[in-house]
């Protein structure tokens, strides 16, 4: 047959080949400088060293989102800082953070207040409705100030509807209390409540106001699943 003809042939070939001295034996591949593999570029987590202030990654991450959006869509008059506040921790903990978007700077770190209705030492009930008492979580940005019942105050304007939307109806502020420190901390073992403001330490509250008036981003977060499922800037 005709293929029996062949196979001589091609298994001379093969041994021919295989006998034959490979046209690289000997010769050594060297790296190449276009072939080693990127570095990856740091985050701005990683990049300003938060997590050594005691920001958690995830809070940050998620504050960044959302600040980033409102700042590429005009929301923010004042862009130059951002306000955290971490209701994950206790209020036990210095858990605002204020920071410097340009540097990255820890400008204030401080202990502020949740409302009566989202816990005792820590808050994890929220709610839009006035007279709950409770936090509202979410974006916010800073108006302007004004002296009330509470003194020196800052108002926030609620971004995110049905969450945090009617803050300006119920009077959620940022202000001053005495209840919130280190000595009711030893008394009682946690910070005082409010009736749902991000409440200051006195005496520190007119330093962070000043600092962060008239059109900064706030963020209030907490790990909550239904917020982070349904809020209106971090889902757009």
């Amino acid at each position: 047959m005709r293929v029996n003809r062949i196979a001589p042939a091609l298994l001379q070939l093969l041994m021919l080949t295989a006998a034959s001295p490979s046209p690289f034996s000997g010769f050594t591949f060297k790296k190449s400088k276009f072939f080693t593999p990127a570095k990856k570029k740091k985050s701005l987590y990683e990049e300003w060293n938060l997590e050594s202030m005691g920001i958690a990654e995830e809070a940050f991450t998620t504050a960044l989102k959302g600040y980033q959006l409102l700042k590429s869509t005009n929301q923010l008059l004042q862009s130059n800082h951002l306000t955290i506040i971490d209701y994950n921790q206790p209020s036990t903990q210095k858990r605002l953070y204020v920071l410097d978007m340009t540097t990255g700077k820890l400008i204030f770190h401080s202990l502020v207040a949740h409302g009566q209705g989202s816990g005792i030492i820590y808050a994890s009930d929220f709610s839009n409705v006035p007279e709950s008492y409770k936090s509202s979580l979410g974006f916010y940005v800073t108006g302007k100030v004004y002296r009330g019942k509470n003194g020196y105050s800052l108002k926030l304007h609620g971004l995110e509807k049905d969450i945090n939307d009617k803050a300006l109806f119920r009077d959620i502020v940022i202000h001053g209390a005495k209840y919130v420190s280190q000595d009711f901390i030893n008394q009682h073992g946690y910070v005082g409540r409010s009736q749902g403001c991000p409440a200051l330490p006195i005496g520190l509250n007119n330093q962070i106001i000043d600092q962060i008036k008239d059109g900064s981003c706030v963020f209030i977060y907490h790990s909550n699943k239904k917020y982070l499922a349904q809020s209106t800037v971090l889902n757009q």
